[in-house]
């Protein structure tokens, strides 16, 4: 069955929501993808546990709960509380959009095996996945509030972020208390006094008024050419940025940050000091993208 119509879906209704399992091509780097969601919980909204991924969202304007875990069976178990039924097909393609469900890991590790450093990272990590943004407002704040500091320190600064701007829930359950700001409260917040420069607290309303005036600024399957060129754009976006918003958001398999600090450290380490991301990189397309997203996990190994 040709990974694009690797759709099978299996539901069950309970009287508090709904529970799917979604179906995927093997092989899958399950290990890869929880730690990459574990490190970046934003307090407030999210929470990691015992292999489950928790996190509110709002769905049809209201707010929802979801847990995920891979299961037996090539599975990805979701549980839905708060979401209505009709609501659950669009939530289903995000779903798989952010876990990176539909892509085809035969093909891409044929492709970038034919580079020895890739061939060697992917017998490491076989069916490594690129994790996607929930939302575009969401993913745009996360990366802003990511530029050159630490992982750890994004989401410190993404949880006073929410603490000030999100929309508590009503009943708070399980270190789940608000869901993120909408990009209207962004939009016309104060950013400032969050603990980070001027500058960058600019830069958070300048995308959070872009993606108001133009909802589909990061929609997933534009051209890479054209999403680069419109984020550098807008002022406080260079290179970095829109590269890094054409990976997680936009979903651009080619995409790749080559001013990355962590991707140049992963590269030398294997590499030598001498290695050049951007005489390397072109040998990893169309999969940029999944290569960066190896590079990036091989940093746990060293």
């Amino acid at each position: 069955m040709p990974h694009s119509r690797f759709q099978a879906v299996q539901r069950t209704i309970t009287p508090t929501g709904h529970t799917l399992w979604l179906r995927y091509a093997t092989p899958y780097h399950w290990p890869s993808t929880l730690a990459f969601l574990a490190a970046r919980c934003i307090p407030g909204i999210e929470t990691f546990s015992a292999g489950t991924y928790r996190r509110t969202l709002m769905v049809n304007g209201r707010p929802a709960l979801l847990e995920a875990r891979p299961t037996a069976g090539n599975r990805l178990r979701i549980g839905l509380v708060g979401v209505p039924s009709h609501a659950i097909p669009a939530l289903i393609a995000r779903v798989r959009r952010v876990f990176d469900l539909d892509a085809n890991p035969a093909r891409i590790a044929r492709d970038l095996a034919q580079d020895p450093l890739m061939a060697t990272l992917l017998a490491a990590r076989p069916g490594l996945r690129v994790p996607k943004g929930w939302d575009a407002c969401e993913q745009a704040m996360r990366t802003v509030l990511g530029q050159q500091i630490s992982v750890a320190g994004a989401m410190t600064l993404a949880g006073r972020l929410v603490a000030r701007h999100g929309q508590p829930l009503q009943e708070q359950a399980q270190g789940l208390s608000h869901v993120f700001p909408s990009v209207a409260t962004l939009a016309a917040a104060d950013l400032e006094n969050l603990g980070m420069p001027r500058a960058r607290a600019a830069t958070l309303g300048t995308l959070a008024r872009a993606l108001l005036a133009q909802p589909d600024l990061l929609r997933a399957g534009q051209p890479l050419a054209h999403v680069l060129g419109t984020l550098c754009r807008l002022k406080g976006i260079g290179p970095w940025s829109a590269q890094y918003l054409a990976l997680r958001q936009v979903g651009a398999s080619d995409a790749m940050p080559l001013g990355d600090v962590a991707l140049v450290k992963a590269l030398r380490q294997r590499e030598g000091q001498h290695a050049q991301l951007a005489e390397r990189a072109p040998a990893w397309g169309p999969w940029q993208a999944y290569a960066a997203q190896h590079l990036w996990a091989s940093l746990a190994d060293k």
